[in-house]
């Protein structure tokens, strides 16, 4: 089969199609026919570092959507020819290819008036999303939050599931992106590069501060957006834990919950895994019933997945780039 491949650690600028080896589904398992995959920035970090469970070449791509081929031994309630999109583990090879091989309980089905590049836009950064805000933040009608990084991925699809559960939407953003993140829900865009966001939070807030804050950037920025929590506030992190030594007050108390979605693929935990595909579910549903957008700016071919992945590595993109296989 033909399939991007990374011919060693850290190489994911110089990848180039080549033939790999047609895998074949294990038991609980499920081949797929992929027709799009999804690219996030996970896919040049791990890149970048490599896996020890890798041989190369290694195959990226954890987000695709595509139709059974093949079903392994002891998978119910699928076929071939079913339509399905999935997060896969980064651990295995992934989705830059023709076919791909995933855990047959954690795919969800995608209705017939979703494309697959639509779908495939939906995995890591949607997934990520909803389990930060409904999985670890239990977040709540009238509730205010700051979201940063408004106009990427995860920080899109979280604005938009924030503003539909009816809270007050604060996020962070260029100012050439403020009209997009408005358009995705947003009710106060903070122009990261000039405003102090911590400051014009406050001020949004009446001094109190949010409720909850999703950081995406990293541990500087976590560390920083403490001081734009209220009393009780929470924080979920997904790029790099805050420095505690600054968070653990009795005066100011605070939660923390670090989000590592693709993790439970490695943690034997099947309820866990399981959750993959109920979120997946419940986001098509939301998509389908046009009450969130996928966020997909951008269909590119297999070859030019290296250059979009260097510009996400810029952080020069906004919204979902998409790998159209078929």
């Amino acid at each position: 089969m033909k399939a991007l491949l990374l011919e060693g650690k850290g190489l994911w600028e110089e990848m180039k199609i080549g033939e790999a080896e047609k895998p074949k589904p294990q038991k609980g398992e499920i081949l797929v026919s992929v027709h799009a995959a999804g690219l996030n920035p996970v896919d040049y970090k791990t890149a970048t570092g490599g896996n020890p469970n890798w041989l190369y070449p290694h195959i990226l791509g954890l987000d695709a959507a595509g139709i059974i081929e093949e079903i392994g031994e002891g998978v119910q309630g699928w076929k071939p020819g079913d339509k399905v999109v999935y997060h896969s583990d980064l651990t295995k090879k992934g989705n830059f290819a023709e076919y791909a091989v995933t855990t047959a309980h954690a795919v969800s089905r995608i209705p017939d008036s979703i494309t697959f590049e639509e779908a495939a836009a939906l995995p890591c950064a949607g997934y990520t999303a909803y389990q930060s805000l409904f999985r670890k933040l239990h977040i709540q009608k009238g509730q205010t939050i700051l979201i940063h990084a408004g106009a990427g991925g995860v920080g899109g699809f979280a604005v938009q599931l924030a503003k539909l559960a009816g809270l007050t939407v604060i996020t962070t953003a260029s100012s050439q992106n403020h009209e997009y993140v408005r358009s995705l829900g947003a009710d106060y865009p903070i122009d990261y590069k000039k405003d102090d966001f911590v400051e014009k939070t406050l001020e949004i807030t009446g001094g109190i501060g949010v409720h909850s804050v999703l950081d995406t950037v990293g541990r500087d920025n976590a560390t920083k957006s403490l001081k734009a929590l209220a009393f009780n506030g929470q924080l979920a992190f997904i790029a790099g834990q805050p420095d505690f030594s600054q968070a653990v007050s009795f005066a100011h108390p605070l939660s923390f919950h670090m989000v590592a979605l693709g993790s439970a693929h490695q943690s034997n935990n099947l309820a866990e895994q399981t959750d993959l595909s109920v979120m997946g579910d419940e986001m098509l549903k939301l998509i389908q019933e046009k009450k969130i957008s996928p966020l997909l700016e951008e269909v590119i071919a297999l070859e030019e997945v290296p250059s979009a992945l260097k510009r996400l590595s810029e952080r020069a993109v906004k919204g979902k780039i998409v790998a159209k296989l078929i």
